[in-house]
């Protein structure tokens, strides 16, 4: 099905699928040896995670995000707090589920002044032994869904039930999955970290990643890369390559999560593949030169804006 002639006229709604994080931030001057200590330049609490940074962006950037996924107890305090942030934004949660006794995945992150980070992350086994909400309900107005490669556990059958009603799925990937079946096959648009997507295919390329890959899926594969831009296939199977935004980057946490919400937006609003990668690019690159995660997200004025102003590309 062509995705883009079934694009909406109306606000898109994308739900998004994921496992919420909050998020400890410290800006450090560098890693401390083992067994150091050192001080933090600055702190920031967060309300973090692939999908719901990604459901922020949406938000942001004019669409309708809605949210899904396991939560810990309800009264646990990341829980609250990430379901309180979370309604700020206008982020739709009504289809969260909270786990009596668990707790909300919580992560240290420590950014260094080149804005690189590093993070550790605890994510209680149980969460993944949730059961999402009726699935009818999941995707009545649905236009789009954005999903976690690490929730293939418990919405694998979603998304094949939306590909089978002709609805758009993007998986973020950011750790190997699967060769056969899963995610690999009951989504339309798969996007990997470079590292994710060279240990699923087993090729330490990234190109030929990609083509291994495409024997196996009829979906969309991309590779992203950082400050080297996103490799891709078009649909006669060529290598494509959209270039990163040159920035002066201070904070890359949340940045690919960006990159997915805007991507998934721009499908459902009929922009083509090449302008909607673009458009993904454009907003991860701004929020680079921004602290706060995907909290750091621009408007989209701001990215029609920087789109304006960048030299064209080819890609």
């Amino acid at each position: 099905m062509n995705f883009r002639d079934a694009a909406p006229k109306r606000l898109p709604r994308i739900l998004c699928v994921g496992i919420p994080v909050r998020d400890l931030t410290f800006h450090i001057q560098g890693l401390p040896k083992r067994g150091f200590k050192i001080g933090a330049e600055r702190f920031e609490e967060i309300a973090g995670g692939n999908a719901l940074n990604a459901a922020i962006a949406i938000s942001r950037l004019g669409g309708h995000a809605a949210f899904c996924g396991p939560m810990g107890d309800a009264g646990e305090t990341s829980s609250r707090y990430i379901f309180d942030k979370a309604a700020e934004l206008g982020i739709a949660m009504q289809d969260i589920v909270h786990m009596p006794g668990l707790v909300t995945p919580i992560s240290s992150v420590m950014i260094d002044p080149g804005g690189e980070r590093t993070i550790i992350t605890f994510r209680d086994p149980e969460l993944w032994k949730v059961r999402l909400p009726d699935t009818e309900r999941l995707l009545t107005d649905c236009d789009a869904i954005l999903v976690e490669s690490r929730c293939a556990p418990f919405c694998t059958d979603l998304c094949a039930e939306a590909r089978q009603r002709g609805i758009p799925v993007v998986v973020d990937i950011d750790s190997a999955m699967p060769m056969r079946g899963g995610l690999l096959t009951a989504s339309s648009h798969l996007i990997f970290s470079s590292e994710a997507l060279q240990a699923t295919a087993g090729v330490a390329d990234d190109a030929a990643a990609l083509r291994t890959l495409a024997g196996l899926t009829s979906a969309f594969l991309a590779g992203t890369r950082g400050p080297q831009g996103t490799l891709w296939l078009d649909s006669n199977g060529e290598l494509r390559e959209t270039p990163a935004f040159p920035v002066e980057t201070v904070d890359t946490l949340g940045a690919g999560d960006v990159f997915h919400g805007a991507f998934a937006l721009a499908m459902t609003e009929n922009q083509d593949l090449r302008e909607a990668l673009r458009f993904g690019s454009a907003a991860a690159a701004i929020k680079c030169t921004r602290f706060g995660g995907a909290f750091a997200c621009p408007q989209r004025s701001e990215v029609e804006a920087f789109l304006r102003e960048a030299a064209p590309t080819s890609a």
